[in-house]
């Protein structure tokens, strides 16, 4: 296999785990949002904390993956996306840094004033900060990020049907995933109350990602007719027929409470989806540009490729370790 196409799969693999990982953790953000007031909410405020506590920094390890490899790996499409969406990408990196010390300062405060002020600074930055970064993917997939400094629409690339829908859809995916995780995490800590309350929601979250992904082909079909065909025609079918099933098996799964394997069956919803697009528009990345002709020289890929070798083989582990420790302590408050 050719480099230019390891490094992409590489890429892609990143971005699947900021999208599974990090995702959760904004979604984590959404429940918080709605848990209700100071004392209603409490306890869902505390297992929304005690779960992302030690990995929400870890989780934005992946999106600085998933960057520094387009920089260096197809640095002319990274040039483009930076600079004609440098709107929507500014807002999401002022949401992750919002969000970031909102959730620090909220922890360390004592009056109640502050911890409602920091506790909505960080619940509206879990909400914008997908929604712009879905927006980035949805003007790339429906081709609005010419080759080129700055050559697209500033406003327009990002501003349109299909950003729209892909920012709406980054949100709803973001609140699934965590629904289904504290699902599970409510269930280890013994809080049944908690486990039927996101029981619920991971059951309508998942309905409404549904219905959003259906309504996302006819709005494909109308501003963005190649990406369509392929997602419904073409080789990335197999995908898209994966991530329907998955979803359907997950709503079973939640219905019958098994809250471990849903996890699974949930993540393969959503990463079916992130893959099916992948597919469906490569080799092409930009419109008039493919992998090919973005990449950068194969002495090029391969230093990055080996120097991501050997850093997997302490990053790996390490969140593994990180990750599997947590999940054998007791999730959350229990009264």
């Amino acid at each position: 296999m050719p480099l230019a196409e390891i490094m992409l799969a590489v890429l892609w693999l990143g971005l699947t785990a900021y999208v599974l990982f990090g995702g959760a953790d904004f979604g984590g953000g959404v429940w918080d949002l709605v848990a209700g007031g100071a004392e209603a909410g409490r306890r869902q405020r505390a297992l929304v904390e005690h779960s992302i506590g030690p990995i929400w920094e870890a989780d934005h390890v992946w999106l600085i993956f998933v960057i520094v490899l387009m920089w260096t790996g197809i640095p002319s499409v990274f040039a483009a996306v930076a600079s004609t969406m440098y709107i929507p990408l500014t807002l999401a990196a002022l949401g992750i840094i919002g969000r970031g010390a909102a959730f620090a300062f909220r922890k360390v405060s004592t009056e109640l004033w502050q911890r409602r002020l920091f506790g909505a600074a960080f619940a509206f930055s879990s909400v914008a900060t997908p929604f712009f970064l879905g927006t980035v993917a949805g003007g790339l997939a429906s081709g609005r990020v010419p080759p080129g400094i700055a050559e697209g629409d500033l406003v327009g690339s990002w501003l349109n049907p299909t950003s729209l829908l892909a920012g709406a859809l980054a949100v709803t995916s973001a609140a699934y995933l965590a629904a289904v995780y504290l699902t599970r995490d409510a269930h280890r800590g013994g809080a049944s109350d908690l486990v039927d309350g996101f029981r619920r929601r991971a059951l309508g979250c998942g309905i409404v990602v549904g219905l959003l992904s259906a309504a996302g082909l006819i709005v494909l079909r109308l501003d963005a007719p190649v990406l369509f065909t392929e997602l419904t025609s073409g080789r990335a079918l197999p995908l898209l027929v994966l991530s329907v099933a998955a979803g359907l098996a997950s709503l079973v799964l939640l219905w019958r409470r098994a809250y471990l394997a849903v996890r699974v069956t949930a993540a393969l919803a959503v990463a079916g989806l992130l893959w099916g697009w992948g597919v469906a528009q490569y080799p092409v990345l930009l419109p008039g540009v493919t992998l090919d002709r973005a990449a950068a020289t194969d002495s090029v890929l391969a230093a990055t490729l080996g120097a991501l070798a050997v850093g997997a083989l302490l990053l790996v582990p390490s969140l593994w370790w990180l990750y599997a420790t947590f999940q054998r302590g007791e999730a959350g408050p229990r009264s």
